[in-house]
């Protein structure tokens, strides 16, 4: 029994140290090297202080700024602890009434603003945590933004269409715009 149990603790101790301690440092440095960026969670500094990451959604409510999409996180929206959708059928009653409260909710803030919301605005992403809306829910929160800044819609539109990203690779996904990049933009313009 010992003569089976002795070269078993050694592969396991030589296998802890391999795929638990030389691969992760490895991986880690290639990334630093090559994406720093990245492996640093895509951070955005601003005046010296991280406000945020590229990649994790923040909650807006003030109508001067850009909102971002709902978040299905708990205990707190935008919860990057928390990674989680709703998980509600299209057809539950507790969404409908949800996504009703969120289209009542954009309607007050801006009420001469008649165009449909888009869905964006209005559903969570199946993590919660998507820091992005699309070019349309941009474009329909512009009226609204220009109007509590006091900028012309024009400026306002035209700092969205710079914002929008394209397709990943040429090909993958949708054109999108990261919204907290969107609102620093903003405060920027507005100084």
């Amino acid at each position: 029994m010992i003569s089976q149990l002795r070269p078993a603790l050694m592969l396991l101790l030589l296998l802890t140290l391999v795929t638990g301690v030389a691969y992760p440092l490895l991986v880690t440095g290639i990334a630093q090297a090559v994406f720093p960026s990245q492996a640093q969670g895509s951070l955005i500094v601003k005046d010296g202080k991280i406000v945020g990451s590229r990649l994790i959604g923040q909650p807006f409510d003030n109508p001067k700024y850009f909102w971002s999409r709902p978040s299905a996180t708990s205990p707190f929206a935008d919860n990057a602890g928390s990674s989680t959708g709703s998980n509600l059928s299209p057809t539950n009653p507790d969404l409908v009434k949800a996504v009703q409260g969120r289209v009542d909710a954009l309607r007050a803030a801006d009420p001469t603003n008649k165009a449909p919301v888009p869905v964006d605005l209005v559903t969570a992403s199946g993590s919660g945590l998507d820091p992005h809306i699309s070019p349309a829910a941009a474009f329909y929160q512009a009226p609204r933004v220009a109007m509590a800044r006091k900028l012309s819609p024009e400026v306002v539109r035209a700092l969205v269409e710079r914002h929008i990203e394209g397709r990943s690779l040429g090909f993958l996904g949708e054109p999108r715009v990261n919204v907290l990049a969107l609102n620093l933009a903003l405060d920027s313009a507005a100084r």
